[in-house]
């Protein structure tokens, strides 16, 4: 079993960097179709199945699915645990079925597994939480598949960029921080580097509380319009963060997700219309 999950992080992380729509570390979109956009997951089951079952890939060709921050919370066993690598396992399953369709974001959890920091949610250390979990379930060879995890989570692509001037990513950073970050990330390989507390990486993943100035600034930086994020909790699923800027969650029972055509532009207040509650959805 070890060597099988092994092989299937590999073939994840092949996946992602073998997408067609990638450039850099960019998924670019153009005009065709439609894109799903879902917040953080954080190991909810339930949701990543409404997720699957709303977007209907098999008789939407066309339709992109963004997801992001899989790991680091849901189930755990009895000693606490936390088993939020199974749901990543699935979501790989699930992105080698549909390879170019599926687009996983690097999150901050994702960086902090990378670099084996500590990251607190709910109380709780994440990252020992799930660590401790695969050394129960693998044994001996949990050193090795957390490797894969590791490379596998370190070939996600950074954000989705849209032709009609959507860009979804994890976060952005902060307004401390942005004269700090180097677009440049967005197009050279990443190394570890990058993901620690002053890598452009982790400014990028973890950063909050974006104001509307930054919001500008970083709109006519990268070229887009509407930013769409998650990382910050939305205990509603969704807020209207700014002018351009729409925040939503996906892992709790008010979680949403977003839909919208790829061949038209959006206003963040138009986004608000395309909003869906994940509860809603069988």
């Amino acid at each position: 079993m070890p060597q099988k999950t092994i092989e299937l992080l590999q073939l994840g992380q092949t996946a992602n960097l073998r997408d067609k729509y990638r450039k850099g570390n960019v998924i670019y979109l153009g005009d065709e179709g439609d894109i799903v956009i879902t917040g953080d997951i954080h190991g909810h089951r339930r949701n990543f199945e409404r997720i699957v079952s709303f977007a209907k890939l098999d008789s939407n060709p066309e339709r992109h699915l963004i997801l992001q921050e899989i790991i680091h919370g849901g189930p755990t066993d009895e000693e606490g645990r936390c088993l939020s690598y199974e749901l990543l396992f699935d979501v790989i399953q699930y992105k080698l079925q549909y390879p170019d369709n599926v687009h996983i974001l690097m999150s901050n959890h994702d960086t902090s597994f990378i670099c084996n920091s500590e990251i607190m949610k709910d109380g709780r250390e994440m990252n020992l939480a799930m660590r401790q979990a695969l050394d129960e379930k693998f044994g001996d060879k949990s050193e090795d598949v957390k490797m894969a995890i590791t490379e596998y989570l370190l070939s996600q692509p950074l954000a989705v960029k849209c032709n009609n001037g959507l860009w979804a990513s994890h976060s952005l950073p902060s307004e401390r921080n942005w004269d700090k970050f180097d677009t440049a990330i967005f197009e050279r390989e990443i190394v570890v580097d990058d993901l620690m507390r002053t890598g452009s990486v982790y400014l990028l993943t973890w950063g909050r509380n974006q104001s509307q100035k930054l919001l500008n600034n970083a709109a006519e930086k990268l070229g887009v319009k509407t930013f769409v994020l998650g990382h910050q909790s939305q205990p509603d699923g969704w807020l209207k963060a700014g002018e351009n800027l729409i925040i939503i969650a996906s892992d709790h029972s008010h979680g949403c997700l977003i839909i919208c055509d790829l061949n038209k532009s959006y206003t963040a207040e138009e986004l608000k219309n395309k909003i869906v509650a994940l509860s809603s959805i069988l």
